[in-house]
């Protein structure tokens, strides 16, 4: 009882001598932040998983009231300085979010939207609970990124909702106007935001890149317009196209909100529906709707590849499937990944290790059995295949190659990569293009060289390289022609021949068609009993070989 009784008076003794630096006031920091305003009754605590936790601020202390100071950081409280809570203000709860819904929910921060096209959207939806379902089904996999982005931006959370509107939350998602990926860029404005789109990837399709672009976008937008709803105009719309509007209001001295512009219908109805979502979100009850579970935690990692790998073993390895893989890296549209052009991959968040491991015991030897080969010359992709090794119908299906048509030089195919073959450069990755042209159409002809022409100057004549006239006649690039020799040329079928070279190829084709057997009818006799109009052109061309004549082509 004694060793009792002093170390209570120690304690209060200790105690009394630490009051008096309680209400002795700080000295003030020039560079703070002035005191935010206390939260209003029934705010609670907003937890960010793996980002900081942001606890709500309370006032600061009143100089009147010393009794009631706050303790800052390794100051004591006074015995006699407790006092009860004022009982007209509740403790602001401390649990995290149940799930991801209401985290979202939390950070709402943009102005409601009330109007006949929002109930009518709102009944779209609650009309069609299983699509409800299945949309937000597929968001389990990118909603908890975004809405750590939104978070990390300070920007409303209610906008990770928009890409149930652009595309359903299908990053493979495509419109009439070649807009790609969940966020729906179009291929001139995911360049701007430097997203990347060649033979070996399309980062409108990317998870991490698109979101990126998307929120730095939309960022763009609310600065131009200082006001969200015009902000998601412009994003559909265009920021030229909702400026412009604004501006005919302004002259005719009209309001410039969203709902006062002239828009098309889809713009129109684009806030609407983001407003419809946002309502059945906040209360899926009320509209018949079921919400997936969809648990606070990342879903996937980056992990980080260093050789080039086929996507179906890069799955193997990682112990998911390849459907899974792809949607989760979907802007990898060929069967091998580049690591020189995607040298990071998203995995779901317990296979990342799996990968790892597996990879580093991995004795299957070569990672990839495809690798990028650059046409050397314009060919056509029979000759490609050749050289490749494949078959012409396998290099059409790999790189998806229409019929009649010549690949260009500088193209980028995707080619069976043997054992001794080094991964991708960075340069070929990540600039990697399909540049197709019209296959064009040869028709064979017959020309007679004239004094001193040879393999160059009927290559000018023509139009067509030298090699190729020394290709066609067999005969070297330098070689000489004699007066009247008949040169074998491959021109394209719309070009047609002029004067001379005319009649000495009609002639050639009359010739030929004189040595091919006629056709007859039962009587035995020709089956046209009309004279053929070659023989008279034939007759002119024997002329026009005799020297000081000249043969005109009649008229009418």
């Amino acid at each position: 009882m004694n060793l009792i009784r002093i170390a209570t008076a120690s304690i209060v003794v200790l105690l009394a001598g630490c009051a008096g630096t309680l209400n002795s006031p700080m000295p003030a920091d020039p560079q703070a932040a002035p005191p935010k305003p206390a939260p209003a009754d029934g705010d609670s605590l907003t937890l960010r998983p793996s980002r900081e936790i942001v606890r709500p601020r309370t006032q600061a202390p009143s100089s009147t009231s010393p009794a009631l100071g706050a303790a800052r950081n390794g100051d004591a409280v006074p015995l006699t300085a407790v006092a009860p809570l004022p009982s007209s203000r509740s403790v602001a709860a401390i649990a995290p979010p149940a799930d991801l819904w209401e985290r979202i929910r939390r950070g709402y921060a943009m102005t409601d939207l009330e109007s006949d096209l929002v109930q009518d959207r709102e009944q779209w939806y609650s009309s069609r609970p299983d699509y409800i379902f299945r949309m937000t089904e597929r968001s389990k996999k990118y909603l908890f990124h975004i809405v750590e982005e939104l978070e990390i931006r300070n920007m409303p959370t209610e906008l990770a909702l928009l890409p149930f509107i652009e595309s359903a939350f299908n990053p493979q998602a495509v419109s009439n106007a070649k807009a790609a990926g969940m966020w729906q860029f179009m291929p001139a404005t995911g360049k701007y935001f430097e997203l990347k789109q060649n033979t070996f990837r399309d980062d409108r399709r990317d998870v991490l890149a698109s979101t990126r672009a998307a929120l730095d976008y939309l960022q763009k937008l609310y600065g131009m317009f200082g006001d969200w709803h015009l902000a998601l105009a412009a994003y559909n719309w265009g920021e030229g196209s909702v400026a412009r509007a604004i501006a005919k209001n302004k002259r005719a001295g009209l309001p410039t909100s969203y709902t006062d512009l002239n828009m098309p219908m889809e713009t129109r109805f684009y806030v609407p529906k983001l407003q419809a979502v946002k309502n059945i979100v906040s209360k899926p009850g009320k509209y018949g709707s079921k919400l997936p579970l969809i648990e606070n935690h990342p879903y996937f990692q980056t992990v980080t590849i260093r050789r080039d790998i086929d996507v179906t073993l890069a799955a193997k390895l990682a112990e998911v499937g390849v459907d899974d893989f792809k949607a989760l890296n979907p802007s990898i549209n060929r069967p091998v990944i580049l690591a020189a052009g995607t040298p990071q991959i998203l995995l779901p968040w317990d296979n990342a290790e799996i990968f790892q491991s597996n990879l580093e015991s991995y004795g299957g030897g070569r990672l990839a059995s495809w690798t990028a080969w650059v046409a050397p010359t314009t060919l056509r992709p029979a000759e490609v295949a050749k050289r490749v090794g494949m078959s012409e119908a396998d290099l059409r299906a790999m790189n998806n190659i229409p019929p009649k048509v010549v690949i260009r030089a500088g193209s980028t195919l995707l080619v069976p990569r043997n054992a001794h073959m080094p991964d991708v450069t960075e340069k070929v990755a990540d600039n990697g293009q399909l540049s197709l042209a019209p296959e064009i159409t040869l028709k064979r002809h017959t020309v007679k060289a004239g004094k001193g022409d040879n393999v160059a100057s009927i290559a000018r004549k023509y139009k067509v390289t030298p090699a190729n006239v020394a290709e066609w006649n067999k005969v070297s690039s330098t070689a000489a022609f004699k007066p009247g020799h008949a040169v074998v040329l491959f021109l394209p079928a719309g070009v047609k021949l002029k004067g001379a070279d005319k009649a000495t190829a009609t002639a050639q084709a009359s010739a030929k068609d004189k040595a091919a057997p006629s056709k007859k009818g039962s009587t035995g006799k020709s089956a046209s009993s009309k004279p053929k109009p070659d023989a008279k052109l034939a007759k002119n061309s024997k002329a026009q070989d005799k020297p000081g004549k000249t043969v005109k082509k009649k008229q009418g």
